[in-house]
């Protein structure tokens, strides 16, 4: 009597078909279908920054004609000659350089030791000091901006860059996601170190600063975008055209009667640049730092 046996061929198939954990049928887009909602939504925020490139190779006819023309009928680079042609506009460029970089720095420095003191240091009153910076972030700025203008007027510094850089030298912004990001780093790293002989300061350069790179990178980010485009703040502490930032100098091309739309586009465009770029170039940090400071509170 001979046994049956079963084929081998069909065997495996099978019980791959039974197991439980095979996986499923994958989809034959080759990119996720969520692209299919992300794209449209994309291209809906794009539209305005599409917009203004467009405008700005436009002339001031063509801008001011109703209805607005959809594309330039010809390249038009009055704007981009009246901005660049404008002596004072390298000086506004410089202004906001300066006062941007300088703003981002003193956050980097100032709130990377704030944030690990709140982190990892326990001392009396900490909670409560933790509290109301956090408590600042909620106040308007419409509520502080006079008390903060008689503060800058009486150490003399109306009308001048310190006055954009000091009162943005710090932010509880950047002190708090900083905070955030160093608990959510093991404390064996720092424990180790401290085994070996390193001062909390060389713990903090040597451990800590470079595993905080996407934390750094997002407070960097973040700082000089809001600096960058900052103009209630300069608009109440500049007085003198050769102090103007880039914002504060481009309402000087809007008057009263005439308005130089072209050269306010082309203004435009080559103030969001700098922002753009810079936040392209730390998307990928800006994006795990987001993700990883919300892992622990």
């Amino acid at each position: 009597m001979t046994a049956v046996s079963a084929r081998p061929d069909t065997a495996p198939a099978a019980s791959s078909a039974a197991r439980p954990g095979t996986r499923r049928h994958r989809s034959r887009l080759p990119f996720s279908p969520w692209h299919l909602l992300l794209a449209p939504m994309a291209l809906l925020f794009a539209v305005p920054l599409i917009w203004l490139a467009l405008s700005s190779v436009m002339s001031n006819a063509e801008i001011n004609r109703f209805p607005p023309a959809l594309w330039p009928s010809r390249l038009d680079l009055g704007g981009y000659r009246y901005v660049l042609g404008n002596a004072m506009f390298p000086r506004w460029f410089a202004n906001s350089l300066v006062v941007s970089l300088v703003t981002v720095v003193a956050n980097l420095v100032l709130g990377t030791l704030g944030g690990y003191a709140f982190a990892r240091m326990r001392f009396a009153g900490s909670r409560l000091l933790l509290g109301l910076m956090l408590a600042t972030m909620a106040i308007p700025f419409q509520l502080t901006m006079i008390p903060t203008f008689l503060v800058m007027k009486q150490l003399g510094l109306i009308d001048t860059l310190g006055a954009l850089i000091v009162p943005s030298l710090v932010t509880p912004f950047s002190v708090f996601l900083l905070r955030q990001f160093f608990l959510s780093l093991p404390r064996e790293l720092e424990e180790a170190a401290w085994i070996d002989g390193c001062s909390r300061l060389r713990v903090l350069w040597r451990i800590v600063l470079p595993l905080s790179r996407p934390a750094l990178s997002t407070v960097a980010v973040l700082t000089f975008l809001s600096t960058w485009n900052d103009l209630t703040w300069p608009l109440i502490a500049i007085n003198h055209d050769t102090q103007y930032t880039l914002q504060l100098g481009l309402t000087t091309f809007q008057g009263q009667h005439h308005t130089q739309w072209a050269a306010v586009m082309a203004g435009n465009v080559i103030t969001v640049l700098p922002v753009l770029l810079a936040f392209l170039g730390a998307q990928k940090a800006f994006i795990q730092s987001i993700t990883s400071t919300g892992l622990k509170g």
